[in-house]
């Protein structure tokens, strides 16, 4: 599927927009981006716990709750894939299977350190093994534009 969406040049400061002091012009700024985007997909997401230094409780409580949050979709804030506009809904998992391509998809984004100025970013080598990504759980290290 293509489309396109809609964004800003115009960015005010947070503490500006926050304080009402700069409000952003969205109308004399606005610049449309083009997208190849996939549609009715479905994935399966594979994670397990870490406890942390500050747990309370066993892994097991952790990982029960994490199960009963799964089943009712419910999240601290609403997953999306890249971009706000395509929100990650999510439940549990069905019985269809992987599908069967494997190949080289390239270097992803991994993560964005927004505690850095400017923020950093990691990437990770992305291949596709009968339908699985494998997304380690560190990324190579790397500064720029995502």
């Amino acid at each position: 599927m293509t489309g396109s969406r809609n964004e800003t040049t115009d960015l005010a400061p947070l503490a500006d927009a926050a304080s009402g002091r700069r409000r952003v012009d969205t109308v004399a700024n606005r610049v449309q981006r083009n997208a190849v985007c996939l549609r009715d997909v479905a994935y399966r997401i594979h994670a397990h716990v870490e406890l942390r230094e500050r747990a309370t409780k066993p892994e097991a409580a952790y990982r029960d709750q994490f199960r009963r949050r799964v089943s009712r979709g419910s999240c601290f804030s609403q997953p999306y894939l890249g971009t706000r506009e395509f929100t990650a809904y999510f439940g549990d998992p069905d019985d269809r299977p992987p599908i069967e391509v494997s190949e080289d998809l390239g270097i992803m984004l991994h993560s964005v350190d927004h505690s850095t100025t400017p923020a950093s970013f990691t990437w990770f080598t992305a291949r596709l093994d009968n339908g699985v990504l494998h997304v380690p759980a560190q990324g190579i290290p790397g500064t720029g534009v995502a």
